[in-house]
């Protein structure tokens, strides 16, 4: 597996450990809907982030 898919499942399994723990302490489904996107959105950027390869950096051109 890729190091994406990892740290993508590893973040989706946060998240519903999150989303679980709201529920049983009764908080309300909108809240639960809300903070899970926003979650979901920060686990997506930082994802990516964390994953993508750098461009490699060229020497400048001699004349």
């Amino acid at each position: 597996m890729t190091s994406f898919i990892l740290f993508g499942l590893g973040y989706v399994l946060l998240l519903a450990g999150l989303v679980y723990a709201a529920v049983v302490l009764g908080v309300a489904t909108q809240w639960i809907v809300a903070g899970a996107l926003v979650l979901a959105g920060l686990g997506v950027m930082k994802t990516v982030s964390k994953t993508r390869h750098r461009d490699p950096v060229e020497p400048p051109a001699s004349q």
